[in-house]
């Protein structure tokens, strides 16, 4: 009788939807803004000689480089292959079987893939009208929830609506569900005017606030990301993390990236696309196929058209890759737009002006 691989799967497994990244779902074109890349990296040095060895797990240099960053002791910051693993992570650790988490939709999809992945619970929470998302709405879903409620996880900025989720609105959570984590994944914080969550992480220790360096440090080729919280908690995750998570090449950049050259850059790039993001906005508005375009404090704008299939469509013909959201909850004919460098968003407008000239 032939081998049924299938079947030697996990049941959980055989059943997962897997993570649509924009490198997964692909594209063929020359300009991709589809996954909020940074348009350039700079110039890093690496030295070969000490590839022999096994990496640290915790390299000294980038742990205490970040923790000087974000104003925080060593023991109170994990690095991690980028934030996806600090959220694999947490659900390890925290997350018994029949356990699980609380998210918001539309949001980030790996919170779910990692909870599936690890036979963890998930629940949705609804937001209010306008997608509002509040405490009341997060604390309602985990009374709702028919499981015990471990973690909440909420992406400030969000992706792909682009929101903060307000502070006043993270303290009410906080001390409403007080023996529940609170997990805030801060990728895009860099991009934006509103006060990081670790500000006010020693207050509270179930408290804990996610970073990378693949958006506005702009190495996402690297994979690095931090995991900020309580020592506890911190010790308790790097029980779980793999012995060697951190490669030497991606310490020894990762170094250089949090060192005070490297931060000096890196608002730099920053100042300079949140100034495209809103000259792309303005232009935007101009266009008739334009319905909405949303509120962002990241390095992305979500922008819903009269018809965003045809648009991204158009697009992705001329060799532009998007990211649509047409299939999202609540995000029909919705289309993403990372924000590249000018010459780039140039080339956008360009297109989407002769797609819109029929246009009345």
């Amino acid at each position: 009788m032939a081998l049924d691989i299938q079947q030697l799967a996990c049941a959980h497994v055989r059943e997962l939807e897997p993570y649509q990244s924009a490198r997964r779902i692909g594209g063929h074109g020359h300009t991709f803004l589809n996954a909020n890349e940074s348009p350039r990296s700079e110039l890093y040095f690496f030295n070969s000689t000490t590839l022999n060895r096994y990496p640290d797990c915790q390299p000294l240099e980038v742990v205490q480089g970040y923790a000087d960053y974000v104003g925080l002791r060593r023991d109170e910051v994990l690095v991690t292959r980028g934030s996806d693993e600090a959220i694999g992570l947490i659900v390890r650790t925290f997350c018994e079987i029949g356990e699980g988490i609380v998210i918001a939709p539309p949001t980030y999809g790996m919170y779910a893939i990692a909870a599936r992945t690890n036979r963890a619970q998930v629940f949705e929470a609804e937001r209010e009208a306008g997608f509002k998302l509040s405490a009341q709405c997060l604390i309602d879903a985990c009374d709702k929830a028919p499981f015990k409620v471990k973690a909440v996880f909420i992406d400030s900025p969000a992706n792909p609506l682009g929101e903060i989720f307000p502070r006043e609105e993270l303290l009410k959570l906080l001390e409403a569900l007080p023996e529940t984590l609170i997990v805030m994944d801060e990728a895009y914080i860099e991009f934006s005017s509103a006060a990081s969550s670790v500000g006010i992480l020693r207050e509270h220790p179930n408290l804990i606030v996610l970073r990378t360096l693949s958006k506005a440090f702009a190495l996402a080729g690297i994979r690095c990301g931090f995991a900020l919280a309580h020592p506890d908690i911190v010790a308790l995750m790097t029980k779980v993390i793999d012995p060697y998570p951190i490669p030497d090449p991606v310490a020894q950049i990762a170094r250089q990236a949090v060192a005070r050259g490297g931060i000096e850059l890196m608002r730099e790039r920053v100042k300079g696309a949140n100034e495209r993001r809103e000259t792309l906005r303005g232009h935007l508005k101009s266009l008739p196929i334009v319905e909405e375009i949303f509120p962002s404090e990241a390095n992305f704008l979500l922008v819903r058209f009269k018809d965003g299939p045809a648009v991204f469509g158009a697009l992705a013909q001329k060799g532009i890759i998007l990211r649509s959201f047409e299939n999202r909850k609540g995000l029909h004919n919705c289309v993403r737009i990372s924000i590249g460098s000018a010459e780039e968003l140039d080339e956008v407008m360009r297109t989407l002006t002769a797609l819109a000239g029929g246009e009345a």
